[in-house]
């Protein structure tokens, strides 16, 4: 296996990641039959098949499953060298990957449009991860070198750093006769059916928290892992639901949702961005980290303001 390559490994942890070939080509920028042949080169050094095809399925093997790990292991202690020699040079240039749960999807590309403008010199990959739990597993796997967050994990050796409030509120279609009661308690909603995030996301357990503190029971009628999905199902009269503000900005602009104004609402809990403490931070990850630091509050409250009616 001495002469595999490190493009070949980013290669098959891309086809991995994706269970794809074409999604991995363009992903990668390359042509499927590119990817095709870096499968096939490593495979034929391994002397393994790393994926099972049968049509357009791919799935990994044992061997692959296997594999997979010690690749992604080579490419995370690649990339800390690449970043400890651009420490030296203190170069803002290079990849930077922020990882982050999909709520943050709404504002970190913004951001980070914004950051481009004074880093021009770095190219920025994005993965959002569904819920906490997946972030989490990025985050260990030391596949982003920045996650932008709510909750920061316990269970990990990270640095976590708050920069930027995150208020949760309570929205329903604007026809909603929960809209006509002005500023009701949590009980006033006990009639009416939630849909709400999977249990595990950042948002589900800031609704629980608050729920408990009230002792209040919602009637769950939905669980779904997509707030664009959420949104919709409220849009169409199917229920309440409690959301990260960030992400409904649009519609309460255009008058698809409205807020209702829960006694104790906002909720309001905090934007973190984190990284392992073990991991030396490129210079293009440490000014973003200065950058969301420094931008990140008065950004989000310029927006987040209008619409709480401030």
């Amino acid at each position: 296996m001495k002469n595999i390559t490190f493009r070949q490994l980013r290669v098959f942890t891309e086809v991995a990641r994706h269970l794809s070939f074409a999604r991995a080509a363009e992903a990668l920028h390359l042509t499927p039959p590119a990817v095709t042949m870096q499968v096939k080169e490593l495979e034929a050094q391994i002397g393994l098949p790393l994926f099972e095809r049968a049509g357009r399925s791919v799935s990994l093997t044992t061997a692959g499953e296997y594999y997979l790990v010690y690749a992604k292991r080579m490419l995370s202690t690649l990339k800390d060298a690449e970043d400890a020699m651009a420490r030296f040079r203190r170069l803002e240039t290079g990849l930077l990957t922020i990882g982050m749960v999909s709520t943050a999807k709404y504002f970190v590309p913004r951001l980070l449009a914004r950051f481009r403008e004074e880093h021009p010199g770095v190219d920025v990959k994005l993965q959002v991860s569904q819920n906490r739990e997946q972030l989490l597993a990025l985050l260990h796997g030391n596949e982003c070198d920045l996650a932008v967050m709510g909750r920061p994990p316990k269970e990990m050796a990270t640095r976590a750093e708050p920069f930027a409030a995150h208020p949760h509120v309570f929205v329903a279609p604007p026809d909603h006769p929960a809209l006509r009661l002005g500023h009701p308690p949590i009980d006033v909603l006990s009639p009416y059916p939630f849909i709400v995030r999977e249990p595990g996301s950042g948002t589900r357990h800031a609704m629980e928290s608050f729920f408990k503190e009230r002792r209040f029971e919602p009637r769950i009628s939905m669980e779904m892992s997509s707030n664009e999905t959420i949104k919709q199902a409220v849009m169409a009269g199917m229920g309440l639901s409690f959301l990260s503000l960030h992400t409904v900005g649009l519609e309460l602009r255009t008058g698809l949702l409205a807020v209702v104004d829960v006694v104790g609402t906002p909720v309001v809990r905090s934007w973190n961005v984190v990284h392992l403490m073990s991991k030396l931070l490129s210079p293009a990850a440490e000014a973003f980290r200065y950058f969301i630091l420094e931008e990140g509050e008065a950004y989000l409250a310029a927006h987040d303001a209008p619409l709480l009616g401030r």
